[in-house]
């Protein structure tokens, strides 16, 4: 009996950005350097947040990456390198179920990254 390879883990990233301009630069860089399959910009995003010792409410842009988990830190320096904020926010979940056809794409999207 031959034995059954266990795919490659999948995973969804968030990432908030100040303005569409650096939304678009991060999904671009992102997808190019292979470090995501896809990254949805969805405008319109309203955050209330604690920074520092007040109590802020900023107009974001919301990134929606897809990724593999082997990526997920080389996805979260990058994304530190070029986001202009001090602490970026990259959270990340697993993909624990969805289109065969479609985390497939994601993991050969990714997978000459180096």
């Amino acid at each position: 009996m031959g034995t059954q390879s266990t795919p490659e883990p999948v995973s969804i990233s968030l990432c908030t950005c100040p303005d569409a301009q650096t939304a678009q630069t991060l999904a671009h860089t992102l997808v190019a350097e292979r470090l995501a399959a896809c990254v949805n910009i969805l405008p319109g995003l309203v955050s209330v947040y604690r920074w520092q010792t007040e109590i802020e409410t900023d107009n974001e842009v919301l990134l929606i990456i897809k990724t593999t988990e082997r990526l997920l830190d080389a996805l979260a320096a990058r994304i530190e390198t070029l986001h202009p904020y001090d602490i970026p926010e990259v959270i990340s979940h697993p993909i624990t179920a969805g289109n065969k056809n479609y985390l497939d794409w994601v993991r050969q999207c990714t997978a000459n990254n180096h």
